[in-house]
């Protein structure tokens, strides 16, 4: 149908829809809703809900608000986090009583009267939104005096209006500001803080920050109902003093003083002053505190870049501490991009960064002449007998009397000594010096993994799987694990350990799968790379394991499109996988990146395949909890200790070979026989040999050290054949008591 010339472009509009839905008739079809205002109720709670996003909030901006008065102390009372009460109390010059009327309405300031004014701004606070903010999700109490009066006012506000006029009182110089009730008419917002237990630790740490910079000014922060402050500075202080003051001596002890500047107008033009932590400094997380014309911001470029300089020179999973103070002119700094004011926007801030990246790390590599280092005394089991013999001697001249362990008991095996494993008596050769630095290398692996503290993420979902973890432990199997002496492998699936006088059998591959899965959840979003040297490709990987698995996928459809929307459901979730698992997906659909779950160790390629479709169908994309459960998972299974796809040639898999062989002489012409002398054949077998090799010595020298440090065995390993069940009385299989086989020895 066409549209003549006297319709209108809604008549068009219109006209147009019907024709796109022809089942309904155009009398039904609905009219475009009403456009109206909304009222001025909501919309000053929802600019409300942006300004003041949890109790920190608040505490941040009445903080600025008193230093914005020249106040030279200021005192903070926290009550259930924030959310009871807030109290804010400065010696600041006050609140006139005829400003108080229209405090607390919306965009009031004296701060700002013209939008040019913002090109020159320096006081902390300017749009005049957060006391009204807070009356909107809050109840406001104010109580001010200025210099002058006899006495003070309060003043109580809801909804950005006062409730009542201001009521003369007894009140000390300056102002005092209290925040009652937060959140009390946002009923998710307030249920999803109760719910944490960390909005006090935030609100410490702000004032920590403010009292590190702001060194002239006295700050309190305390609990309501304590006496002691957990944060307090006196206000005449150096800067050094002051960190040592909040942070403690440990801190500031291992830092240095850097200084930077710039005043090429062509380039960039600041001037930078702080406190760097020099290479000694260990911490779990990085604390950086930011200063831009003394307001406190954050600016993730530069953090980046510092820890990439820190990276090259800190011990694996250990973060750096920095203050800085930088200097810009006011016209090079937008200040109004952020609801909070917790960002800025700079003017070629990559040169500003670029410049302050080259000098941290110009004064890393300068003061990296000196380093300490925590040592940890190993000492051998000769050692240890000497000092065992050493103790006797002394207790002996001493007249006391030491208890003699019975024969039959005696433990000959120390679980941190390998003498006296299967290996010693199985190879006849003496190690070489190869076998030596593997040792040295799981040695000093072990002593980083120890030293080094572990890092979690924030996200509560993580949280909350690891405790799972913590709380679903058995108690009997973590002993064994801890204190377990590694044997030999019994097969190729079980291994044998000692603990105590007694043996045990273990399954090798349940036990990898379960340490691999818990160790991805531990280092969670803080995976090293193992880079690919060629990208692969993930629609080629899709396409080998759905047809090695073609009974899976047989009323699904074709493999072809079934791999397709594998590859294009993996590359949705390209970025999670990246931040959090380190595993890179290109736009392209190949796989580039995966991460290292554990040390010194690197999957079976083999298995890749299998891995890519276990990741496209086994993870819940829906849930984040169940998303990164499954994806630790699927982990856990591809990096866990698998058997090589050639069979173990040492062992009934020769017969694999021989019939090779055979099948070989049969396409043989005439009475040609190819025999395992062949070349190709040597090959293969020489390839299962290193295969095999290569796996038991993970199994020693990074599985079970690894195990002994971080596993926790869950309560299933017990029934589920990882540790192999007996009979009702013993849930665990004993393979031998070394106590019996003492007795049956002594009768001989």
């Amino acid at each position: 149908m066409e549209m003549e010339a006297g319709e209108t472009l809604t008549m068009g509009m219109e006209a147009e829809d019907l024709s796109l839905s022809s089942e309904k008739p155009p009398a039904m079809a609905m009219e475009p809703p009403k456009i109206h205002r909304l009222e001025p109720s909501v919309v000053n709670r929802i600019a409300a809900g942006e300004v003041i996003q949890r109790p920190t909030s608040s505490v941040k901006e009445l903080v600025e608000n008193s230093l914005d008065a020249g106040s030279t102390s200021i005192s903070v009372v926290v009550k259930d986090g924030g959310l009871k009460l807030i109290q804010v109390s400065d010696n600041g010059h006050g609140i006139r009583f005829e400003d108080l009327p229209i405090l607390c309405e919306r965009h009031t300031t004296s701060k700002l009267s013209a939008y040019e004014d913002l090109q020159s701004i320096k006081s902390m606070g300017f749009r005049g939104e957060a006391l009204a903010s807070m009356t909107f999700v809050g109840h406001v109490t104010v109580t001010t005096i200025t210099e002058g009066q006899m006495h003070g006012y309060r003043v109580s506000y809801r909804d950005g209006v006062m409730e009542h006029e201001p009521r003369p009182c007894a009140a000390v110089k300056g102002t005092q500001i209290m925040v009652e009730n937060l959140f009390y008419n946002m009923t998710a917002r307030r249920k999803t803080l109760q719910s944490s237990n960390d909005d006090y630790t935030k609100i410490v740490d702000l004032i920590s920050r403010f009292a590190i910079h702001n060194v002239d000014v006295s700050f309190s922060c305390r609990k309501h109902g304590m006496n002691r402050a957990d944060v307090h500075t006196s206000g005449s202080c150096s800067r050094l003093d002051a960190i040592r003051s909040v942070y403690g001596l440990a801190v500031a002890r291992d830092l240095m003083e850097i200084t930077a500047s710039d005043d090429d107008p062509s380039r960039s033009i600041f001037n930078m002053n702080g406190f760097i932590s020099n290479a000694n400094y260990i911490a779990k997380k990085t604390t950086m505190v930011l200063y831009i014309n003394d307001r406190l911001v954050e600016c993730t470029a530069l953090k980046r870049a510092i820890e990439i300089i820190y990276a090259a020179t800190l011990p694996k999973a250990s973060k750096p501490f920095i203050y800085m103070s930088i200097i810009l002119p006011s016209e090079h700094v937008d200040v109004n991009v952020h609801p909070t004011k917790r960002e800025v926007s700079l003017l070629n801030q990559e040169n500003i960064v670029e410049s302050m990246q080259g000098a941290i790390e110009s004064k890393l590599m300068s003061s990296n002449t000196t380093r300490m280092f925590q040592t940890q005394t190993v000492c051998p089991s000769a050692s240890g007998a000497l000092v065992a013999h050493k103790d006797a001697q002394l207790s002996q001249s001493s007249g006391s009397k030491t208890q003699k362990v019975p024969v039959h008991k005696m433990v000959r095996t120390d679980s941190l000594d390998p003498v006296g494993r299967l290996h010693t008596y199985l190879q006849v050769k003496p190690l070489g010096s190869q076998e030596n630095k593997t040792d040295l290398a799981s040695v000093r692996s072990a002593i980083r993994q120890r030293r080094n503290p572990k890092e979690s993420s924030d996200l509560t979902s993580i949280q909350e799987l690891l405790e799972e973890i913590d709380a679903n432990t058995h108690a009997g199997l973590l002993e064994i694990v801890k204190q377990c002496t590694y044997i030999g492998m019994a097969d190729n699936v079980l291994a044998l350990l000692q603990h105590n006088t007694r043996l045990y059998l273990v399954n090798v591959v349940k036990l990898s799968k379960e340490l691999m899965y818990q160790h991805a959840l531990r280092r969670f979003s803080h995976f090293n790379a193992i880079q690919l040297s060629n990208p692969a490709p993930l629609y080629e990987l899709l396409m080998m394991a759905l047809e090695e698995d073609e009974l899976a996928c047989e009323g699904d459809g074709p493999k072809e499109e079934i791999a397709r929307t594998y590859v294009e459901l993996l590359k949705e979730n390209a970025e999670l996988l990246q931040d959090y698992f380190c595993i890179q997906i290109d736009q392209e659909g190949n796989l580039q990146k995966l991460p290292v779950v554990l040390d010194q160790h690197s999957p079976d390629m083999d298995h890749l395949p299998q891995f890519v479709c276990s990741l496209s169908n086994d993870v819940n994309w829906d849930t984040e909890k169940e998303c990164f459960q499954t994806i630790a998972a699927v982990l856990g299974n591809f990096y866990a200790m698998h058997l090589p796809l050639l069979p173990n040639p040492s062992g009934d898999g020769l017969q694999f070979y021989e019939q090779q062989t055979q099948s070989k002489t049969i396409r043989g012409k005439g009475s040609e026989v190819l025999t395992t002398d062949e070349p190709n054949e040597r090959d293969l077998i020489s390839e299962a040999e290193t295969a095999w090799a290569q796996r038991e010595w993970a199994i020693q020298h990074v599985l079970f050290p690894s195990m002994r440090l971080f596993l926790k065995p869950p309560n299933r390993m017990a029934t589920d054949g990882t540790f192999v069940q007996a009979y009702a009385r013993h849930w665990l299989l004993q393979v031998a008591s070394l106590e019996k086989l003492y007795k049956i020895f002594e009768r001989c």
